[in-house]
């Protein structure tokens, strides 16, 4: 006893359970919406139960009738039989379309809050995750949640009432036949707590296995160009096979645990069958029961043992659930960002729209989680109708400082401010996630969605007209080969921007964001694949638009240049304004 005690005073120290209390608490916030549903579960399982019991009744009084223990009607007993089955029958067809609807809704709404959560959780944090592992938790992880949520309380409710109602049975009918009913117990707790530890170690490396998988899968179907372009495919392949390998190894290991564990349970199982079946044929030698009793002792015994062993089996499914929450808590409780300051912004962007919108980064200071500084004290100012170029060898910070701007990633120090063009220190805010609705924004690479071209432009303004969408096209210099389409904006876009140019997709990606027509517009190298001519005409018609715009880019080419307000270089992680004999310098260089 003192034993059994310093182990689980040991596991509570180790912090597992108390891990697992945690992760149970946070089940139960889902669990809790879907009570009504859980009983409804629970009520179909009990009335199953109860004529599960009455069969079992009817089948002994049956055989009695037969063999002449007992005196009775033969075909009403029989037909009363039938339509138990029946009723059986009928009750399991009702409970499985039941469960298979409420499954996908209940496991619909749970993935959709997780989705909403993991969109709104802050994006450093978030980019520690693979995009295949994060998939991965949200598909697998979440639905073992759903189908837990709904199981795993009505089940154990369900199983504790058979166990009870039909050991009532057998006390009622002969107490001797109570002992068979436990005779599991002891191994099946024995197993249950050798077994716990291998479970969750099973359930961490399965789930482990089953994120590197999707997350190589994911990799090599978005990169097939790259992998192709390099003659990497029988190195992707043999590293498929080592991937399936280590996952056939994997499972073969659960298996031989779970066939050892099956293999002795059916022993004892079929033990404790063998025991009940010659005890109930002592007993009716000795005249003590009826054969009718002892055919339905045997089938209590059998419901007995079986409830025992699915008791048991709930074990795995709780480390199952606390595992893929575990997962799930490692995402959805990272930091999240604050959008409280929305009606603020909306407030803002009305007072602010005719006129524009100014930036101001002061003495603003950054450093990545790994320790890398980027930023010490750099200030930057952009107004509207302004282009405002950011240049600097390549890892020295343009994209991040894209990144601060959007409140993607929050500066240590210093201050990004957004001002009125008139001078009012009470119209100017403070850079929050909120803020983003102030921006446009087209980053490095295609960033197109597969759908149709007005399908993408949509995405940023629902209601946009065809009108609207030709409009901006015109501006980013893509209507010139959309309107040569067959289908002009109702034309295809594959899976990242498959079907156009490297240049087309560039266009459209500024057209997008043209569309939103917010004051502030971030291109992050998004002209690099642009002839000199298109860039110029791109930018010019940014410049000259009717609607004010802020605009800051980020270049490597040097083109650009000549058509900014200022250039800023990025220099020894502060931002400095060049002359012009500096910016022909690099023109010159170029």
């Amino acid at each position: 006893m003192k034993e059994k005690i310093k182990f689980i005073l040991g596991r509570i120290k180790a912090g597992r359970l108390q891990e697992m209390w945690k992760q149970i608490l946070w089940i139960y916030q889902y669990a809790k919406h879907y009570w009504l549903i859980m009983i409804f579960y629970t009520l179909l399982g009990m009335v199953g139960t109860m004529i599960s019991l009455l069969t079992s009744m009817v089948s002994k009084d049956l055989v009695d009738i037969i063999t002449g223990h007992e005196t009775g009607v033969i075909v009403k007993t029989f037909c009363i039989m039938i339509g138990l089955n029946i009723g059986t029958t009928f009750l399991g067809q009702i409970s499985d379309y039941a469960s298979s609807y409420l499954s996908m809704k209940v496991d619909a709404e749970i993935k959709a809050d997780i989705f909403s959560k993991i969109l709104v959780t802050d994006w450093e944090s978030l980019t520690n995750y693979h995009t295949g592992d994060l998939l991965t938790r949200w598909s697998s992880d979440a639905s073992n949640i759903s189908s837990g949520v709904l199981s795993f309380i009505p089940n154990t409710i369900i199983y504790i009432f058979r166990f009870i109602s039909a050991f009532a049975m057998v006390v009622y009918y002969d107490a001797s036949f109570a002992i068979f009913a436990f005779l599991g117990m002891p191994v099946s707790l024995f197993l249950s707590k050798t077994l716990l530890r291998r479970m969750v170690n099973n359930n961490r490396r399965s789930a482990a296995m089953g994120a590197k998988m999707s997350g190589f899968n994911q990799e090599a179907f978005s990169n097939i160009q790259t992998i192709k372009a390099f003659d990497l495919i029988a190195i992707y392949i043999k590293r498929l096979k080592q991937l399936q390998q280590e996952y056939i190894h994997m499972k073969l290991d659960f298996q031989r645990m779970s066939i050892g564990t099956s293999l002795f349970l059916s022993t004892v199982g079929l033990l404790v069958s063998y025991s009940s079946y010659g005890w109930g044929i002592y007993r009716v030698w000795q005249g003590a029961i009826t054969y009718g009793t002892m055919t339905m002792f045997l089938s209590l015994s059998g419901t007995l043992s079986g409830t025992l062993h699915n008791l048991t089996s709930l074990v795995p499914t709780i480390i199952g659930l606390t595992t893929s929450a575990g997962r799930l808590m490692d995402i959805v409780e990272m930091p999240q960002e604050d959008y409280s300051h929305n009606e603020e912004v909306d407030s803002f962007l009305e007072a602010n729209r005719q006129k524009g919108i100014c930036l101001s980064v002061r003495n603003l200071s950054y450093t990545y989680h790994n320790g890398t500084q980027v930023f010490l004290n750099a200030s930057i100012e952009a107004f509207p109708h302004e282009v405002i170029a950011l240049v600097g060898p390549s890892g020295e910070g343009k994209t991040t400082m894209m990144r601060l701007l959007l409140a993607l990633m929050q500066a240590q120090q210093g201050m990004i401010m957004l001002t009125g063009v008139d001078p009012d220190k009470k119209n100017q805010i403070p850079l929050t996630p909120s803020t983003r609705k102030l921006f446009s924004y087209v980053p490095q690479g295609n960033t197109m969605f597969s759908g149709t071209i007005a399908e993408n432009m949509r995405n940023v303004k629902i209601d946009a007209t065809n009108e609207e969408i030709i409009e901006v096209l015109k501006l980013a210099c893509a209507w010139e080969f959309v309107s040569k389409l067959p289908d002009g904006i109702d034309s295809m876009i594959k899976e990242r921007g498959g079907g156009f140019s490297e240049g087309q997709a560039q266009r459209l990606s500024i057209a997008r964001a043209l569309l939103r027509h917010a004051p502030i517009l971030l291109l992050d190298e998004a002209t690099s694949a642009l002839d000199v001519a298109t860039e110029r005409r791109v930018l010019k018609n940014i410049i000259n638009n009717d609607k004010p715009c802020t605009c800051i880019v980020t270049t490597h080419r040097p083109s650009v240049l000549s058509i900014c307000k200022r250039v800023y270089a990025i220099k020894e992680k502060q931002c400095v304004i060049l002359n012009q004999q500096e910016i022909d310098k690099i023109i010159r260089e170029f």
